[in-house]
């Protein structure tokens, strides 16, 4: 059964009958990533990097941008220092409407390097920082993100097609743009260097995504399952497109991630084994309080003792599973199938 499988994706693939189409702006599919967003930021400091032009306009104001710019919300409008503009939207690009490389800092939290072109707004009590990127450099600038520390290749070639269906069929979670920068949609950093094993397990994965009954779909994973992933259905979640089938993972059978956790009585009321419930807990007494979805609890002394396996919802790719698979000779091919049983991979056109 694997070798069929194997032969039918290695089929859909074929990566050279496709029609070769050359990249251009009207034809290479984008993102738009929200970022920086945790800060809420009202100022932004803008550089160029060395050797790379950086155009900003608003309306036909144009502005060559050769040392740092900065940005700051003043009331509806977005100053900028030493200019006399009022405006509530900049967009910065090459000067040709083609993507460029420039670093964004947040004064006094965070400075992260971006490929593409860049957009701001004023949003009520802060800045939208919103940078459009090359789908391709978004899934190289996620993958080297997400992966666990020293993942194999083909792990990381695993995660590359995961994050990559993620970006092609999640969008519409937020208002303004297409995704955030966090793990509410997916965690995104710098792009990685063209030599780094993220990039590379990319661009090995160029245009794969995973489709279920023909569609693409916004494909979950997590970062240990506890021994089984689980299905929508168990977590009470809707199924729109995958429904997700529970497998066992071997690496986390014999290698759990275990945690433990104490609440008090009140808290415990409406906790109940769904991700909606997970999630609502968390929100209110932190992160590491409900770290994953497989546990037991017990009564002690007033309160409520958790304990759990795993990190994440534990739905789709595990990437300590997948990492192990990977070390002991399995394909990104194998990996995929799986944790996401009864799919098909596709390449984009």
């Amino acid at each position: 059964m694997k070798r069929f499988f194997v032969l039918a994706v290695s089929l859909l693939l074929a990566p050279v009958h496709f029609a070769q189409t050359p990249a251009s702006r009207s034809t290479t599919p984008t993102v738009q990533v929200g970022v920086l967003g945790l800060f809420h930021p009202r100022e932004a400091i803008v550089t160029p990097r060395t050797g790379k032009s950086l155009v900003c306009a608003a309306g036909d104001q144009r502005l060559a941008v050769n040392d740092p710019i900065t940005f700051t919300l003043n009331g509806q409008h977005i100053a900028i220092k030493n200019q006399p503009w009022q405006t509530a939207t900049v967009h910065c690009d090459d000067g040709q409407g083609v993507d460029s490389e420039f670093v964004v800092s947040i004064p006094g939290k965070l400075a992260r390097r971006y490929v593409g072109q860049l957009n701001i707004k004023a949003s009520g009590t802060h800045l939208d920082v919103v940078v459009g990127m090359a789908l391709e450099t978004a899934v190289a600038s996620v993958v080297a993100a997400e992966s666990p520390p020293g993942a194999p290749l083909e792990a990381l070639k695993a995660q590359a097609v995961a994050a990559r269906s993620f970006l092609v069929a999640g969008r519409g979670r937020h208002r303004d743009f297409d995704f955030c920068d966090t793990t509410h949609c997916q965690f995104l950093r710098a792009p990685p260097h063209t030599q780094s094993p993220a990039a590379q397990a990319t661009a090995a994965t160029e245009g794969i995504v995973l489709t279920y009954q023909e569609k693409a779909f916004a494909a979950f994973y997590s970062s240990s399952c506890g021994g089984h992933t689980h299905s929508l259905q168990e977590l009470g979640l809707p199924v729109r497109d995958y429904p997700y089938f529970a497998v066992p993972c071997f690496y986390c059978l014999r290698h759990p991630e275990r945690w433990v956790s104490r609440i008090a009585d009140a808290d415990a009321t409406d906790l109940a084994p769904t991700e909606q419930s997970r999630l609502e807990l968390s929100r209110k007494l932190g992160w590491k309080i409900l770290p994953g979805n497989s546990y037991a609890s017990r009564h002690e002394d007033g309160s409520v003792i958790l304990e759990g396996v795993g990190v994440g919802h534990g739905i789709g790719l595990c990437q300590r599973g997948a990492a192990d698979m990977a070390r002991n000779g399995a394909s990104f091919l194998e990996i995929l199938e799986h944790y996401y049983p009864n799919t098909a991979l596709r390449r984009l056109p």
